[in-house]
């Protein structure tokens, strides 16, 4: 059965720094695109970064570049997401997702719906 399964999120002041992981039950992980999303309350969900298949490119927001670092490993089939400088409207719900390597960075409609639970992030003012 092929999971995502999100990690790491908390709650953390403005400036304050977390590191949010996705581990993939995923036998392609290693030939696929990953991307990290997010929902805040109320509203729809976001694109957040992506990272492609092999490290090689990464393509964020333009509200947190610089701030935030998508990395991956691929023998422990993990990617993960490093925030820092943190702002309350980074708040909401973060995911992880897949996308078919190919076209990159992959449009949000390539992502194939594979998101586990999520993990709250909630940053105070």
């Amino acid at each position: 059965q092929v999971q995502l399964a999100e990690s790491g999120g908390g709650l953390v002041q403005a400036g304050g720094s977390l590191r949010l992981s996705c581990t993939a039950s995923l036998p392609t992980f290693s030939k696929q695109h990953m991307g990290w999303f997010r929902q805040a309350p109320g509203r729809e969900r976001e694109f957040v970064a992506s990272i492609s298949w092999s490290a090689a490119a990464t393509y964020y927001r333009n509200s947190v570049k610089g701030r935030f670092t998508i990395s991956r490993d691929n023998a422990k089939n993990t990617v993960s997401l490093q925030m820092d400088n943190l702002k309350p409207e980074d708040t909401g719900v973060y995911y992880c997702d897949a996308a078919n390597a190919g076209i990159w960075p992959p449009p949000s409609d390539r992502y194939l719906g594979l998101s586990g639970q999520g993990t709250l992030v909630a940053v105070s003012s």
